[in-house]
Order: C-alpha cells, then structure tokens, then sequence
C-alpha cells in the first residue's frame, strides 16, 4: 500500500480505498460477536449446569445375632448355707463328776466308740467299792456258815434231836445269807458303774471339733457340753432354698457344695428337705449330705449348685443377658431391624451359657454380645452367628 497517496478522513482516521471504513466496522461486530458467545458459555458453565447430588448413605452398625431355640437345660438351684456335723454329739459328765486329771484327745482328732476323752479323780470312789468288795466276802462267810447249820441241822432232824420248825428257821437264815451277798454284789457293780462314768468316753466313733475341759477343772452333770463330735465324720451343708426352689426338690438329688474362699467343690447328695418353710424368711432348710475333708469346717459358709431335673428352654451366652435396676434383660432384634428390649427371668447358669427361664420363646433374634452400646429403637444390620457344633 503507498502511504503517500492515502487519504484520511475528517477524525483523522485512515480512509482506505474502496469501503475501508464497512470492513473496519465488520471486524468489530465479529469481535463482539465472540465475546457474546464467549460470556454466554461462561454463564452456562456458572449457572447453567446443577452439580450432582450427593446422597449421605447411613453406616448401620454390624451385629452378631442368634435364633437360641429350645434346649433341654438341667434344673441347676443355686443357694447359699453354713456346714455343720450331719450328726453332731455333744458329750458332757454322764456321773457324778469330779476333779479332771486328764484330757486325752485334740480337737480335729478320730476316736473310737467308748474311748476316754478325759479322765476324772476317783479316790473317794475306789475306796467305796473297795468296802463294797469286803462287804461281798463277809455276806459270803455268813451265808457259808448258815448253809452248813442247815445241813447239820438236817441230820439232826430225823433223829428227832432238832425240830422242823427249827430246821425251817435255819432254812430262812441261809436264804437271807445268801440274798445279802447278792446284795453285797449288786451294790458292788453300781458302784464299779458309777467310777466307770466318772471318766469322760465317746458315744460313737467321730471326729472331735471341741474341747472346752482342761486339767484340774472341777466337772459336774451341770457343767454342760465339754466336747463336740461329729458323728462317723460326716458333714452336711444347710442350704436355704426359697418355696419355688423347694418344689419338686426329693432326698438324693445330686449337688456340689463349695466353700467360700476356695475353689475345690465337695459331691453330696440332699439327704434331707425341710418340711416346714420359715414364717418369716419364707425359705426352707435342705441338708446336704458330704464326706468328711479337712476342708470343710464346721460353722463355715458355703454354695450349692443342686441339681434338680431338667426343663426345655432357651439357653444363650453369657455376654448376651444384661442387667439394670429394673432386672434382667437381652436385645432383640424387632421389625425394621430395630433394636427392642426383652425383660427375661434367668434360670440355671452352667458351663454351657444361661438358662432363660422366662420372657423368650427362643425363636427371637437375640444379640449375642455388644448389647451395652446399643439403645432400644436403634437400626443395626444383623450378622446370624453360625451357633452350629
């Protein structure tokens, strides 16, 4: 393009040859043409296109739940009692009494029947039976003489020296001689008894547990118990049971007793139930028979697990059954699957879980564990527990 002969328009601007100024013109319209189209997508972008909704999806938390059903649970009473002598003998003065001299067993010792516990000072009395004694040989001596006057006098009586009446005298004085030696005897043998008495012996074979008597006491039928025995050994425990428990409960169902504050458990078998219930208490006493072992003592305190029958009923694990103020309870899984609460009544609690006694039918969906995080109303996914085997 030559310069020098451009022409230039009134503002100064460059008048091109041939309609320089309409082309001019259309480049700006095209200009603003893009920058419509440009600000209308950058407005669609901005207000045109909805950003796509996010759904929150719920976390419900997993948990492990079971179908117990029915089962045949043995019918285990727990109770609570004291030990105590199945037979216990307290031994006391059975005579006169007297100065002790001697004790002769321990407490916690094995005596045989009649064997002397304890002996009694009896000088006084065996100087009484000496004279007792002397008295027998002088009754003797004059029934000796009396029979040999009758049989002398027998003699005589045919020769008509001595009379029947006489004879018959003689007779009498020989009988009298006689019944006094056996009087004589027989004052003997009760005095010989009561020095035998004055010694302190064991009714029956057993097991000492007291002693309250010690050398040089002065002892008398008033004295009261000096020794306690258990008779053969053999110990029982006195569990209290309350009226429902005591129903159906017979002599030789089988139980374990086991001390409080020890882990060894003692076989018995009830020998005895109650047949009264205590007014006030509203229990009953029944008396569990044991062998003898050092480990049960006497005045101790004691738990029974008897067991009595059996009975159909759920059974779950321990981890499943809670407990509040208002007793105890499990987690079931309702409609929704839901948590709901169930009261229920516990039964036997063995090695195998707990015995529902009440408030389950054992079809229910039962959580099995982490019931103290979960609330009634509360939606939970379920996991069933493979209960199999």
């Amino acid at each position: 393009m030559n310069y020098e002969s451009a022409t230039f328009d009134n503002d100064g601007r460059l008048a091109l040859p041939g309609g320089g100024e309409t082309r001019s013109n259309r480049l700006w319209w095209i200009v603003g043409a893009v920058a419509v189209v440009l600000i209308a997508l950058a407005a669609w972008f901005v207000f045109g296109t909805k950003k796509p909704e996010v759904k929150h999806v719920e976390q419900l938390p997993n948990v492990t739940v079971a179908v117990p059903g029915s089962k045949l649970v043995p019918r285990v009473i727990s109770a609570t009692g004291s030990l105590a002598a199945r037979r216990e003998m307290p031994v006391g003065v059975a005579g006169e009494g007297g100065l002790v001299t001697r004790v002769l067993v321990e407490p916690g010792q094995w005596v045989g029947a009649g064997q002397v516990l304890a002996t009694v000072d009896r000088s006084v009395q065996t100087q009484t039976a000496a004279s007792l004694a002397a008295q027998i040989n002088v009754a003797r001596a004059d029934a000796a003489i009396a029979q040999s006057e009758l049989d002398r006098a027998k003699q005589l009586v045919d020769r008509g020296f001595i009379s029947k009446a006489d004879l018959e005298r003689r007779t009498a004085t020989r009988d009298a001689a006689l019944a006094r030696v056996k009087v004589s005897q027989a004052a003997l043998g009760e005095q010989s008894a009561r020095n035998g008495r004055l010694d302190i012996r064991a009714p029956a074979a057993g097991l000492v547990l007291t002693r309250d008597v010690e050398p040089g006491q002065i002892v008398s039928s008033g004295s009261g118990t000096l020794f306690r025995m258990a008779k053969g050994g053999e110990m029982e425990m006195r569990a209290a049971l309350s009226e429902a428990d005591l129903i159906g409960l017979g002599v030789g169902v089988r139980a374990k007793v086991t001390p409080v504050g020890g882990t060894q458990s003692f076989a018995g078998e009830v020998w005895q139930v109650s047949p009264i219930i205590d007014a006030q208490t509203r229990q009953g006493i029944a008396r569990i028979a044991l062998s003898y072992n050092p480990a049960l003592r006497p005045g101790g305190f004691a738990a029974a697990e008897i067991t009595s029958g059996a009975a159909t009923s759920p059974q779950l694990p321990e981890s499943a059954v809670l407990s509040d103020d208002r007793g105890n309870f499990v987690y079931i899984i309702g409609k929704g699957d839901k948590i709901e609460r169930r009261d229920v009544k516990v039964g036997a609690v063995t090695d195998s879980g707990v015995a529902i006694a009440s408030g389950l039918s054992g079809t229910e969906r039962v959580v099995l564990s982490a019931g103290a995080f979960l609330n009634p109303g509360q939606k939970v996914a379920p996991v069933v527990a493979n209960t199999k085997g």
